[in-house]
């Protein structure tokens, strides 16, 4: 084949390639509710109707982090906002949701509240969920709402007794002590609800930060 033939092949390849996956994406921006994964903790979110992709599309928005990410976000906050009635239908929603969840890791694992989303939702099914809390926060920062929903699973299973989540998970004290008169009464509902380890760990670490609120804690 003559060198410029060749040259315009490839062209209307590496053309036809970026017009299929811009197709796709749009599909995507059409056909998923663009969820960010803090979004999941911020608050609840109203139901959503959106079609979640399927067989060949789904595996084209495989190559795509943000839409993976976002379809990950919409089922845990399903999962967590809205779970079903029934036990069997909730655990096969907690799985599939973790599924979405392990995929978009895969494709681009540098997200810490998706990382929290996966541990909330293993905690949910009492599975262990230490490593992947523990990469939430080796990942990146989080908004003070998603560091206190993070602190909420850690007292509340055995992540609590890991040393290493417990020095990590200082931090998120720290933020919520820092907006006391936003969180002090969640912080005494989380330390009411929390396990002994969970419990330990929030005196440990509000004697040295607040001695004060620590004394509240003490009376609960």
């Amino acid at each position: 084949m003559h060198p410029t033939n060749w040259l315009r092949a490839l062209g209307l390849c590496v053309a036809a390639m970026l017009t299929l996956y811009a197709g796709v994406s749009s599909y995507g921006d059409l056909a998923l509710q663009r969820f960010r994964a803090s979004d999941v903790f911020t608050g609840p979110l109203e139901p959503t109707d959106a079609i979640a992709p399927s067989g060949g599309v789904a595996q084209l928005l495989s190559f795509d982090g943000d839409l993976l990410a976002s379809d990950a976000a919409r089922k845990t906050a399903q999962v967590i906002h809205h779970p079903a009635t029934d036990a069997s239908a909730r655990a096969a929603d907690n799985r599939s949701a973790q599924s979405a969840v392990t995929a978009a890791l895969k494709v681009s694992p540098s997200r810490p509240a998706l990382w929290l989303a996966l541990g909330a939702l293993k905690a949910e099914m009492r599975e262990p969920a230490t490593a992947s809390l523990k990469m939430s926060y080796l990942t990146g920062a989080v908004p003070v709402e998603v560091a206190f929903s993070r602190l909420q699973t850690v007292t509340s299973t055995s992540a609590a007794s890991d040393e290493e989540i417990r020095l990590l998970a200082q931090s998120d004290i720290r933020s919520a002590l820092a907006r006391r008169a936003r969180f002090e009464a969640p912080l005494v509902a989380v330390y009411v609800q929390a396990s002994p380890e969970g419990k330990s760990l929030l005196l440990e670490t509000t004697q040295t930060i607040d001695p004060k609120f620590n004394a509240l804690l003490k009376k609960y």
